[in-house]
């Protein structure tokens, strides 16, 4: 079976969805709830883009973004991939935690705003998990019926933008969802019942728009392949400013332990934020797995945090390729 269709454009609105393997949890405690939400604010930060509406549910999420970039794929990569690492670190296991890749719709906000909204807060309903949308603890639903009520991870002022009516109507509007049959088990997919091509959401002139920028994308990608050599010599370039600051030849850094905070963690660190190498091509060129790559990654961004020295070293070596 093909892939679905990836637009990846700035300024799109796009409904995200994602399982947990064979449909198993993914969330097992509150804790892992804060957890997953602080992968996203800290994806916000990295590649700025606004959270509008989120639910997550045991065995899966969904997320209402809009992008500022053409970037879904590296926001995604670092939500999933920061989340895998951070259950299988806790659990003692190794391997998927989401079932293939996520789904994303590309959205016509204009038309599907409000009514995507009212899907993604009823699923708690539809998992017969509470009565009332309100009752649910992760869901955006409190703040978009309460405006004064703060939620630290949804763009506040941006729902108010798009959302277009008050609280207490959205709340009625939630509510009538409810009476009409929305919350079940046959109702499920209604609002999906005119997607186009598996990804779009949206009236004859917004598909034929989107598929348009679809085009220029494939064409653009086109030309990213042919500069796949120039991102390659771009890491073997790290790896010699890497070494050359610890006093290494570059075989004796790739070929050394991978201890916290050690060379070989940092030039993976800085091979990940500016090559467009995939982790398992990362692991290739160092003997690891893809997944030890992931926490090298991570585990140098939270030693920057907490060490100094670590910081002034990494951040030494970033003005090399930014200054």
């Amino acid at each position: 079976m093909a892939r679905p269709y990836r637009l990846q454009a700035e300024n799109c609105f796009y409904h995200i969805t994602s399982r947990g393997n064979d449909r198993r949890k993914i969330f097992l405690s509150d804790t892992d709830f804060e957890k997953f939400l602080e992968y996203v604010v800290t994806a916000k930060e990295k590649y700025d883009f606004y959270l509008l509406a989120y639910v997550l549910m045991d065995n899966h999420y969904h997320l209402l973004i809009k992008t500022t970039k053409p970037n879904l794929s590296k926001i995604m990569h670092y939500i999933n991939g920061s989340y895998t690492t951070y259950c299988n670190l806790k659990r003692g296991k190794s391997g998927h935690l989401f079932q293939g890749r996520y789904k994303s719709l590309v959205i016509d906000a204009d038309s599907y705003y409000q009514e995507l909204t009212r899907y993604m807060h009823l699923n708690p309903i539809r998992a017969k998990r509470v009565e009332n949308p309100g009752d649910y603890k992760w869901s955006s639903y409190k703040a978009y019926v309460d405006r004064k009520r703060e939620d630290q991870y949804i763009n506040q002022e941006k729902v108010r933008k798009y959302l277009d009516m008050t609280g207490e109507n959205y709340r009625l509007f939630v509510l009538n969802g409810m009476s009409r049959g929305d919350d079940t088990e046959g109702e499920e997919y209604n609002i999906f019942n005119e997607v186009y091509g598996g990804f779009l959401l949206g009236g004859v002139g917004f598909i034929k728009e989107k598929l348009k920028e679809l085009k220029m994308q494939a064409e653009s990608d086109q030309i990213s392949y042919r500069k796949t050599l120039e991102t390659r010599i771009a890491s073997e370039s790290i790896i010699e400013h890497v070494a050359r600051l610890y006093k290494k030849k570059p075989e004796e850094l790739m070929n050394s332990s991978i201890r916290p905070g050690t060379e070989k963690q940092i030039a993976i660190y800085l091979i990940r934020r500016y090559t467009g190498l995939t982790n398992g091509e990362i692991g290739k060129k160092f003997g690891m797995k893809a997944q030890a790559v992931s926490k090298a990654g991570i585990k140098i961004e939270k030693m920057m945090e907490e060490n100094r020295k670590i910081r002034s070293q990494v951040n030494k070596l970033i003005s090399t390729f930014e200054g």
